[in-house]
């Protein structure tokens, strides 16, 4: 992919606003020269995000989430660099320009934008056709019958493609759309005629809210595929494994909630947000993948899978939880009644999320059933499936449903259980909370102060830094501007400093005083370590000095 001119990142961080940018994710109040709110990438009751308005950094001291503003679509929206750059460009009208790149890359990126246009083009065409043609009235009365508004419906472009052989075909082809380009897209068969006839479109999204394929419903018994739902086939930006549906609005709704729900259906998905239950997706009627679940990952920890009761739906739930735990997400099965889906139980699904089952839970219980009435060859398998879990309350409930099932005694029950082991967990990283305060408030004075750049340059070397991420700090602070631009974990370090700054009111002096404090922290080390007289008389008389300067400063 080319890459992005820095002139061109450099106008997108200008105009793009990250209060802005922010508050689509959690609300903002002024507080003094900054923001201040509920964190918006963990569970929080008191506030604890602080955004610098000015120079567009966020920091949480909570988690120890920062970064600037790139930083935060990136992780928010699950982006590469460059398409955080492209998504921030798309809100705030910013043109882009590109590096030069080679004809091969240049051509690729052109044809990606082309496709997505057209695909752009083929959803409005859709929508366009079930609203505005007699010809959508079957369509419109079945949605209708199943509960799903207009509202619902136009806010996820629900279309319908013409039952006719050609006439998406023909419309692209006089807006200038070639026939490769309709193959690639899926929207043609081998003959040139339409892909789709007759069918309930579902438009399907990437992560920047572009289409990238379509999923249709059957409507009428002629039609010429026969599968109920049939996806676009898989080309160049379709990939049926790695799109999840309704994921690109859900985003928001997950990471606010800190939790996924997963169903089958697309139908589902909007019934649930019709009913105010928004981080919602589909998995488009196939077990989840490790793509899809590493996209949901980036949002939450916390996924509730909502399956079919069949076999089919039985081995898809299952396939999914494998996945989703082997990734170290928390999982819970939604069992609703037999015959019974979420858009049909839409406004009590809350109830049934409620009633979840625990991952453990649910997998003992569906072992031992199967395996009855042989409560030995059950009791065997549980002990198997449940060996892997570490000790928790959910393991427990495991253990209690399986005593129950095969109606254990007091000493069989005993077996179930596996050996006492150490919990593990996982800590949230915060690479400046572990590193020296001394450092960090020295650090975080200059950034407060940039004046005191100089003084940083002559009174500390990189060595004076125990944390590594500070010793970057440090050369990213005194190589000045027009310097390369910092990685990503110099710019989260760079903006817990600033927010440190802030909160703890570290004023010009302080910060020469942390810096003067860090110098003799640096000499005193060296001078221990000396076995030269004459290094070690030049130490103690720099250090005698330093001990003159902080006497003076404080």
């Amino acid at each position: 992919m080319a890459r992005i001119k820095e002139q061109s990142v450099e106008a997108v961080k200008a105009a793009a606003d990250i209060v802005d940018v922010v508050q689509l994710r959690t609300p903002l109040r002024k507080q003094g020269g900054r923001y201040v709110g509920r964190c918006p990438f963990h569970e929080e009751r008191t506030p604890s995000f602080s955004v610098n308005a000015i120079d567009k950094l966020y920091h949480c001291f909570g988690c120890g989430a920062g970064g600037d503003l790139i930083t935060f679509v990136r992780e928010t929206e699950s982006l590469d660099f460059t398409g955080a750059v492209e998504w921030l460009a798309d809100r705030f009208r910013v043109p882009l320009e590109y590096e030069e790149a080679s004809p091969e890359q240049e051509t690729r990126r052109r044809r990606r934008d082309r496709l997505h246009e057209l695909l752009d083009a083929a959803a409005s065409f859709y929508e366009r056709y079930l609203w505005e043609t007699e010809a959508g009235a079957q369509a419109r009365d079945y949605l209708a019958a199943r509960g799903l508004g207009p509202e619902i419906c136009r806010e996820f472009r629900l279309g319908l493609s013409p039952a006719g052989g050609r006439t998406l075909a023909a419309k692209a082809r006089e807006r200038g759309f070639g026939d490769d380009e309709l193959a690639a897209t899926g929207l043609v068969n081998r003959r040139g005629n339409d892909y789709f006839r007759g069918r309930l479109m579902f438009p399907l999204a990437d992560a920047r809210g572009r289409v990238v394929g379509f999923q249709a419903r059957r409507l009428r018994d002629d039609d010429p595929l026969p599968a109920k739902y049939v996806n676009s086939p898989e080309g160049e930006l379709f990939r049926k494994g790695s799109v999840l549906y309704g994921l690109d609005r859900a985003r928001t709704a997950i990471a606010k909630h800190d939790r996924a729900i997963v169903v089958e259906g697309n139908t589902d998905v909007l019934a649930l947000c019709q009913a105010g239950l928004e981080p919602v997706v589909a998995s488009m009627g196939t077990a989840l993948t490790e793509r899809q679940l590493k996209d949901l990952g980036l949002l939450t920890r916390r996924v509730w899978l909502c399956f079919d009761g069949d076999a089919a739906g039985e081995a898809a739930t299952l396939r999914g939880m494998d996945l989703a735990v082997a990734q170290g997400l928390e999982v819970k099965v939604v069992a609703l009644p037999h015959g019974i889906d979420p858009a049909d139980a839409a406004d009590r699904f809350e109830g049934f999320l409620d009633d979840a089952q625990s991952y453990p839970v649910y997998r003992a219980r569906l072992e031992v059933s199967r395996l009855l009435p042989d409560r030995q060859a059950a009791y065997l398998r549980a002990q198997e499936v449940l060996r892997p879990f570490p000790d928790s309350p959910e393991l427990h409930d495991a253990l209690r449903v399986v005593a129950d099932l095969l109606e254990l005694p007091r000493e069989l029950q005993a077996g179930l259980a596996p050996r006492a082991r150490a919990a593990t967990g996982q800590i949230s990283p915060r690479a400046l909370q572990a590193a020296d305060r001394l450092e960090r408030d020295a650090l975080a004075g200059v950034v407060a102060h940039p004046s005191l750049v100089p003084r940083l340059r002559e009174l500390t070397r990189p060595e004076h830094f125990d944390e590594p991420v500070h010793r970057l700090v440090r050369e990213h602070l005194v190589s000045g501007p027009g310097a390369v631009a910092p990685d990503a974990d110099v710019v989260r370090a760079l903006a817990e400093l600033d927010a440190h700054a802030a909160r703890a009111e570290i004023g010009e002096p302080a910060a020469h005083e942390y810096l003067l404090l860090l110098l003799r922290r640096g000499l005193r080390r060296e001078l221990a370590r000396s076995h030269d007289p004459a290094r070690t008389m030049e130490l103690q008389e720099a250090l005698a000095k330093v001990d003159e300067w902080v006497a003076t400063v404080s």
